[in-house]
């Protein structure tokens, strides 16, 4: 694994530091992790007209959203609470994850292969989780 050395962020006044214009990386997937599939289905079809479409996926129950600009999913799974996963899009996952270690992030899921692409799920310094996804073209 390469050595990332870099300037130690303050993350208190980050936005100042930079002076040049940042690329961002897109968000292109939302994704709702739940301990009960029907309830959130039921709930975000109510609240929002989301029409969630069944998948046929070996892992397990998935739904498919369409949430316009983005795709996005529900997937029934071991967590005790529902939370929501964003997936980013990166150059090179394996780099993006080494990034985020170097700026304080823990790997949930390292660096992986699927049927669509390349991802990973990390968790910042201050507890919340992203995926980093590079499609396959």
């Amino acid at each position: 694994m390469a050595e990332i050395h870099r300037a130690p962020i303050d993350f208190a006044n980050a936005a100042d530091q930079y002076s040049e214009p940042v690329t961002t990386a897109p968000l292109v997937h939302l994704e709702l992790h739940t301990p009960n599939l029907g309830r959130a289905c039921a709930f975000y079809g109510g609240l929002l007209g989301w029409r969630p479409r069944r998948e046929r996926l070996p892992e397990g129950a998935y739904q498919s959203l369409d949430l316009g600009a983005i795709s996005g999913g529900i997937v029934e799974c071991g967590t005790e609470r529902a939370l929501w996963l964003p997936y980013i899009e990166v150059g090179s996952v394996s780099a993006a994850t080494e990034h985020a270690v170097a700026l304080g992030a823990s790997v949930m899921l390292g660096p992986r292969e699927g049927p669509t692409g390349w991802r990973s799920v990390v968790t910042t310094p201050a507890g919340g989780e992203i995926a980093l996804w590079h499609p396959k073209r």
